[in-house]
């Protein structure tokens, strides 16, 4: 192959069924895709099977899977023990349309890993989640405006679609109704001085961020901003709203409450809590939790309830995955490894950066791993946490987007919209060494078409 190809090309050239089956899912979905994310240039890969780390396109190319199932597979691809649950389940119902008694079973698991889980709602999607409880956090207060952080994600309702990507000043989409974007007040990453002085400003219902660090850690969290936060929002009586749709059983049993010590009024689940299937759950202090609750009273029940309903909430096949795998993730030592893994993973990675010479960083928390190429963690302030999350916000632009196509092209995947791997607990360290080679050979790469 000539050197004058471009990584564009040599990734398209090698991958002609999914060009094949891209152009034909442009005439049938938006950009041919299901999910934002999925959707990169020239085209993406279609999957044709995956197991324990890895999965195969149709072109036959295999890969080490660091974005795993968008975060939601802890556990790796297929599981034993979460297929056999989903196997038996699906052969006596998958959806009963009353309760049962599995759901209960998947509750208690919840609430024996998360520490503020006093009452467990389930739901269907992190989005759906997250909705619901700013609406909780409402009804509770009688207040309306909401505090978010710059970076944050907290799915695609209108509710908290302020401030999501950079440039913050614009919303994270077309169609919300400025009257909605006038509910949300916008605070800086980890600045809790900014944060009480739009609660002084006028009453609020409720904070919410991601306690990890936004966008899944790409801007690192401050565990004194928490526990700041924490005081701050009990002083205050505004609802602190954890949402854990990624950290939740991620970085502990417990998840970032477990982690970082500090403890939310709610908080929300998906992705982990689900092993893998399209469940979630919003868990929290009883008193809030019960303004769902029918108490038989018709006028309260009717205008003071907060109402919820969904057709697959708590459904039986999901609780069966996910009581699979929280029965694992319970113990804390699939997540001990993981996070050793993660350290692992990021100081090979860092080590390629320095014997290449290549300005960049790889940092994150747990076993969640970002990488930022072509500045250095001073540059970016990362060594003395003063870094500007706006600079981290905009990712590495087409460097970026090159950076994947080539790890692409040495066999790993990973969420390339945020430049974020989440591990799973089918990683061998063989897998971290050849994780590391791909990384190796991708900078090497770049640098010999002039973008390093």
């Amino acid at each position: 192959m000539s050197p004058a190809t471009t990584v564009e090309d040599e990734y398209a050239q090698a991958r002609p069924r999914s060009q094949a089956l891209h152009e034909r899912a442009r005439s049938l979905l938006p950009s041919g895709v299901s999910h934002d994310g999925r959707f990169f240039m020239p085209f993406p890969f279609f999957v044709t099977h995956a197991e324990g780390t890895r999965k195969w396109d149709v072109d036959g190319h295999v890969y080490i899977d660091g974005w795993s199932g968008h975060g939601a597979l802890v556990l790796g691809h297929n599981h034993p023990a979460v297929v056999e649950a989903i196997t038996r389940q699906a052969r006596i119902g998958l959806h009963y349309g009353a309760c049962h008694e599995l759901e209960l079973r998947w509750a208690d698991l919840v609430k024996e890993c998360v520490p503020n889980a006093e009452r467990v709602r389930f739901t269907t999607t992190g989005t759906e989640t997250t909705a619901l409880a700013i609406r909780v956090a409402r009804a509770h207060t009688g207040r309306t405006p909401i505090i978010k952080l710059e970076g944050h994600f907290h799915g695609i309702h209108d509710a908290a679609a302020a401030a999501v990507k950079y440039p913050f000043r614009t919303p994270m989409s077309a169609g919300i109704p400025e009257e909605t974007l006038g509910t949300i007040r916008v605070a800086r990453h980890n600045d809790l001085a900014g944060i009480e002085k739009l609660m002084d400003e006028g009453e609020v219902a409720a904070v919410i961020l991601e306690p990890a660090g936004a966008h899944s850690a790409v801007a690192p969290p401050s565990p004194e901003f928490l526990r700041g936060l924490r005081a701050l929002t009990s002083a205050k009586g505004v609802v602190l709203i954890f949402d854990e749709v990624v950290s939740g059983f991620r970085l502990a049993p417990g998840g970032a409450q477990e982690y970082f010590g500090v403890r939310a009024d709610l908080t929300c689940l998906a992705k982990a809590v689900a092993g893998g299937l399209p469940g979630a759950a919003l868990v929290g202090r009883a008193d809030l939790m019960e303004r769902m609750a029918f108490t038989g009273d018709p006028g309260r029940d009717r205008g003071a309830r907060v109402a919820d309903q969904g057709t697959y909430s708590g459904t039986p096949l999901v609780a069966a995955a996910g009581v699979a795998t929280l029965e694992i993730l319970k113990t804390g030592d699939v997540q001990r490894r993981l996070n050793e893994l993660g350290d692992r993973v990021r100081a090979q990675f860092n080590a390629v950066l320095r014997e290449r010479g290549i300005p960049g960083i790889v940092y994150g928390i747990g076993s969640i791993v970002r990488f930022f190429v072509g500045k250095t963690a001073a540059e970016l302030g990362l060594d003395r946490s003063a870094y500007d999350h706006e600079e981290l916000d905009r990712g590495m632009g087409p460097l970026g987007a090159k950076l994947h196509l080539a790890m692409l092209m040495n066999g790993v995947d990973y969420n390339r919209g945020l430049g974020v791997s989440w591990l799973n607990a089918a990683m061998t360290d063989g897998d971290v060494e050849t994780m590391t080679e791909a990384w190796d050979r991708a900078l090497v790469r770049l640098r010999r078409d002039a973008f390093l």
